[in-house]
């Protein structure tokens, strides 16, 4: 597996560096094109990158590279834990961030892309004043995710809760919570794809 700045380069200058861990000799001459369905959770990233994640595709081990590496399944599989999950990382790296008045799994959230969760501000009347409060929604299907991933997606929408934007801060911070969010992110990336194409078990 390599080590992944963001495709679009807002990584906070972080370089690459390797390859896919097991993919072996690649042939270059491997037909590409990212916006078909096996690479499009891989949208922006390099082209050799790309050559080495089909390689593992056309092998059928791409799903068993990513185990080896990410073993585990976290235990936080109701709304409420994943509420106090969430909470406890509010608290430790943003205790003076907006409140979240709702964390919850969606059965609805379609995973496509770079949505990997949602994060909304909700604005209610209460006591004749407009309130806004925040919710986090994380797609059902992180259930039953390596913790890894689940802690990258907490981490990208906790962000969002003083950086609005896809930048370098927002980045930066990122990293503060969860070091590893930028290898998270992408092997998160392989993994949905290992999923929809059915290498994932």
């Amino acid at each position: 597996m390599p080590s992944r700045s963001r495709p679009d380069g807002q990584g906070g200058g972080r370089s690459s560096r390797g390859g896919v861990a097991g993919a072996g000799a690649v042939a270059s001459a491997i037909p590409l094109n990212p916006s078909t369905k096996a690479l499009s959770y891989l949208g922006g990233y390099p082209p050799a990158l790309l050559q080495q994640v089909q390689g593992l595709i056309d092998a059928g081990t791409l799903g068993e590279v990513l185990r080896q590496r990410y073993p585990d399944v976290h235990e936080v599989r109701t709304d409420k834990a994943l509420y106090d999950h969430v909470m406890e990382r509010k608290a430790r790296f943003l205790r003076g961030a907006d409140p979240v008045s709702k964390v919850a799994y969606d059965s609805k959230l379609q995973v496509i892309q770079h949505a990997l969760g949602t994060h909304t501000r909700v604005s209610r009347v209460q006591g004749g004043q407009l309130k806004a409060k925040r919710e986090i929604r994380v797609a059902s299907l992180f259930r039953e995710a390596p913790p890894e991933f689940l802690e990258m997606i907490v981490v990208h929408e906790l962000a969002h809760l003083k950086e609005r934007e896809h930048d370098k801060a927002f980045y930066s911070l990122c990293t503060h919570m969860a070091p590893h969010y930028h290898q998270w992110e992408f092997d998160c990336r392989l993994w949905l794809t290992a999923r929809s194409l059915g290498l994932w078990a």
